[in-house]
């Protein structure tokens, strides 16, 4: 079973293969294509990862990358696997092989065949499993849930089989209550006792742990409890309106218009050398490098949202008593802005987790350059954020009153 659970393979590695490994049986001449003129035929499966390329197989997990070999496919539109359909690229089809991946959807009717649907309705069916992945845990709505309360998990391939449900494990090897169940969430009431750690879910398909970390502590650098900001603005802190998740957060909260100035209300600094922190990264890679990191942080949005960007700027521990590099175009740093991508106002049911990509640490301050970089460890020694920016479809006149409640500020591994 194990050399048929392969992982889909990148398209590049595709066409490698289809020049060099298949290159004498994918591709036929014109005239053997003249000649190939009868119904599609299907000798044998092959996976597409180059390394493996001489292994063939009678299933594979969804989501694959599998070479069908044959004669006289060059007419095929259609190819199915149990009762989803394929998609399809000419570029990847010949008279001798068709490169296709198989559909990430779970069948409703399993029938363990591939059918190959010709331009004239001819049907071809050839004996081909599918196999469900084990769960796949990509995220949770937020990751700070109190005991009792209910956590979401986010994924694809959440099972409920009647004769095997689905589990859910909290840090500490502690079941959770399963509430619901569709295929990419879940509902799950966080169990009494429950740690901090890695998730883990089992279904009938079997069990996955989660690379992302319940409650995580790793790496917080602002929890405004004890690691707090420090500079002209070190942020106000409350422990309620809204209910906290961990002691005290930071709130932002100011009426703004369109690239409205509101520092006093909308801004927290903290300046490494205006703090007591000793000046190294606020964050350690631990063996990893800065693409392999991303910046999480919980918050609650309260108000619609709809004018200004999050901008969320690193800086160098010298940098204190100025603020002018919240407009300097040189300086890269991330735009929070889901109302923007959304094209509608945004708000939050309650706390969510925010992730962003340490990557997407490239924007101006009004995102019109893209490219901009960051070198680890002289520019990771401060960090503010400032609410500030255009707002929807440039309305001038808009004006907002906004509240944001945020704690947890940290950078970890993705």
């Amino acid at each position: 079973m194990k050399k048929y659970m392969e992982k889909s393979t990148p398209l590049s590695v595709v066409l490698l293969l289809l020049v060099a490994i298949f290159a004498g049986t994918l591709f036929q001449s014109c005239d053997d294509d003249d000649k190939n003129v009868g119904d599609p035929e299907i000798h044998y499966i092959r996976i597409t990862n180059p390394e493996k390329s001489d292994s063939l197989v009678v299933r594979a997990f969804l989501g694959n990358n599998i070479a069908i070999i044959g004669n006289n496919l060059q007419d095929v539109v259609q190819v199915w696997f149990n009762d989803q359909s394929a998609k399809l690229n000419v570029n990847f089809i010949t008279s001798s092989a068709i490169i296709v991946t198989i559909p990430n959807k779970i069948p409703d009717v399993v029938t363990n065949e591939i059918r190959l649907v010709t331009r004239s309705g001819f049907v071809y069916s050839y004996d081909f499993k599918v196999d469900v992945p084990a769960p796949l845990l990509s995220s949770m709505v937020c990751e700070y849930v109190a005991d009792g309360e209910v956590a979401v998990l986010k994924g694809n391939f959440f099972i409920d089989d009647e004769n095997v449900p689905l589990q859910v494990f909290f840090p500490g090897n502690i079941p959770g209550e399963v509430l619901s169940v569709s295929v990419d969430e879940v509902h799950v009431r966080v169990p009494e006792g429950a740690g901090v750690g890695p998730v883990t879910m089992r279904t009938i398909y079997g069990a996955s742990r989660s690379s992302f970390m319940f409650r995580d502590d790793r790496n917080i650098f602002l929890d405004f409890d004890y690691l707090l900001g420090a500079g002209w603005r070190p942020g106000n802190r409350r422990n309620n309106n809204p209910d906290p998740i961990s002691g005290n957060f930071l709130v932002l909260d100011g009426t703004i218009g369109n690239w409205d100035w509101v520092e006093d209300n909308l801004a927290m600094n903290l300046w490494g050398a205006s703090s007591d922190r000793p000046p190294i990264p606020l964050f350690p890679l631990g063996g990893n490098k800065l693409e392999d990191m991303v910046l999480k942080f919980e918050v609650n949005v309260i108000n619609p949202w709809s004018v200004g960007y999050m901008q969320l700027i690193f800086t160098p521990y010298a940098t204190a008593n100025n603020n002018g590099y919240y407009s300097d175009a040189t300086l890269g740093r991330a735009l929070w802005r889901p109302w923007e991508q959304a094209g509608k106002p945004f708000m939050t049911d309650g706390w969510i987790t925010v992730t962003i990509p340490m990557s997407e640490f490239r924007y101006s301050h009004n995102a019109e350059k893209n490219d901009l970089e960051l070198s680890y460890p002289d520019a990771f020694g401060g960090f503010t954020i400032f609410v500030w920016g255009p707002a929807l479809e440039g309305d001038g006149a808009a004006r907002e009153s906004l509240l944001f409640a945020i704690d947890n500020i940290r950078v970890v591994p993705k």
